[in-house]
């Protein structure tokens, strides 16, 4: 098994815990083949990661850990994007995005009109509040510069607490619109397992959407911890192969300056 974790947070994200070379130190402790850092990284002014993101900073440490574990570990350079179709700020993205060396993108819905998803609940439905966020994913899909969905039906985190996880038939035909454009466009699927480490306990997507990504002939498919912390490095990976296996999925996919690799499970 080439054994990989192709999401990961370091302090170079809002949100991540610990530093670069100590998460390389970990992967290579715990015998990954592959890690891909994808730090946070917004144009919208009023998302939290806006301007955290020092690039060059970023892409020199990456180049100081591929001199020092490059032999133990392939090491790539990735973002996770939030947002990245919204209108006003595609030029600006795209800019930006052409300045940076970059083996892997994510594309991620955290926000709704600019507000946290957690935010956007109150006052809806249930129905509504699936409903807006796949419609958002769909939004993404349709005109966004990304390689993979990152954690695909991601609202069912927010929402649980209180209004539980959604029925996949209710979302049927969005879901298959989503994944249809996204496999014409050559955009892979995530297999998220943050979503073991929480009461959701379930990975992101739901493993209906993953059948359905295979049955419309779906092929390029990544597997990420969404650590943000060395102590999640892998979490629960072991179970997304176990889970592609029995979705019937021969191969997991790396990148490398954007181009997706074929690997055997």
């Amino acid at each position: 098994m080439y054994k990989v974790d192709y999401h990961h947070h370091s302090k170079f994200s809002f949100d991540g815990k610990d530093f670069l070379e100590d998460i390389c130190k970990k992967a290579i402790e715990i015998d990954l083949n592959e890690i891909c850092f994808t730090e946070h990284f917004d144009v919208d002014p009023k998302d939290v990661s806006y301007g955290v993101l020092d690039y060059k900073a970023y892409h020199e440490c990456i180049e100081l850990c591929k001199q020092k574990y490059g032999n133990k570990l392939n090491i790539k350079r990735g973002l996770e994007i939030g947002e990245p179709h919204l209108k006003p700020y595609l030029e600006t993205l795209k800019n930006e995005v052409e300045k940076m060396d970059l083996d892997f993108i994510i594309g991620s819905v955290h926000n709704i009109n600019s507000v946290k998803l957690r935010l956007t609940m109150p006052s809806k439905t249930k129905s509504k509040i699936y409903e807006d966020y796949f419609n958002e994913i769909l939004a993404m899909v349709k005109i966004a510069d990304i390689d993979v969905i990152g954690h695909l039906d991601l609202m069912k985190r927010y929402a649980f607490a209180d209004y539980g996880n959604y029925e996949f038939e209710d979302y049927k035909d969005i879901i298959e619109e989503i994944l249809t454009i996204a496999i014409k466009r050559n955009i892979g699927l995530e297999i998220n397992t943050s979503g073991l480490r929480n009461k959701v306990n379930e990975v992101y997507p739901k493993i209906e959407i993953l059948n359905l990504y295979k049955n419309l002939g779906g092929k390029i498919i990544t597997i990420g911890s969404d650590s943000h912390s060395t102590n999640d490095c892998f979490s629960y990976c072991k179970q997304g192969y176990d889970l592609l296996k029995a979705c019937g999925f021969e191969k997991i996919y790396t990148f490398t300056k954007r181009c997706p690799i074929e690997h055997k499970i």
